[in-house]
């Protein structure tokens, strides 16, 4: 994760010392984590238990949503006496009246999440061979067409004879299987030159 930092201001002037400051201590280190807990006061006295109750309770809850069960959320909420004044996570009650807040990066994803490198995903494709035979490749996105020229040697197809297009463009034997946009179902030309033999 990258660091991020900001420049103070007074008035309407930078205050350049204190930012070079504030930025040379920040820029590229980390701080210790401090042993000492944060202090928080509740809004009601409570004891250990109770607390530890609504921490457990408002976890298996989450887990719950991020599972996608809403029932069994709703059951665990509902049994512990929390009420969603929102009908979200991020803002609860306990029966004493306490105001609890979850994070929502704590209860979802972020809507820009992406996806992670599809290295190691198979896909299935038709591959048309130039001599009217149709093959079906199941390979793993990492592979690169130099490996996959090796697959069709049931067909004794030398690989040096193997020219693959994808999209009206010749695929290079360093490219790999991820690099093409090649889906489920996509074809794959592959021209066959014949070699040649001298005598």
């Amino acid at each position: 994760m990258g660091c991020c930092y900001g420049l103070m201001r007074h008035g309407s002037h930078l205050s350049f010392r204190n930012a070079s400051r504030y930025s040379t201590k920040r820029r590229g280190c980390n701080e210790p984590l401090k042993k000492d807990k944060p202090k928080w006061k509740s809004d009601n006295q409570m004891t250990e238990g109770q607390l530890r109750k609504i921490w457990d309770t408002l976890k298996a809850a989450a887990v719950a949503v991020e599972c996608n069960d809403h029932e069994l959320a709703q059951a665990i909420v509902d049994r512990a006496s929390i009420t969603l004044p929102h009908g979200s996570l991020m803002e609860c009650y306990d029966e004493l009246g306490n105001r609890y807040q979850l994070p929502a990066y704590c209860l979802a994803p972020p809507v820009n999440l992406i996806s992670e490198s599809k290295d190691h995903a198979c896909v299935s494709t038709k591959v048309h061979l130039s001599t009217g035979k149709d093959l079906r490749l199941s390979a793993s996105m990492a592979d690169s067409i130099r490996q996959l020229k090796k697959l069709q040697l049931q067909e004794d197809i030398d690989a040096a004879c193997q020219r693959w297009f994808f999209s009206g463009k010749q695929l290079t034997d360093k490219m790999r299987l991820q690099d093409t946009k090649i889906r489920k179902d996509f074809v794959i030309q592959v021209v066959i030159s014949q070699p040649i033999i001298l005598k």
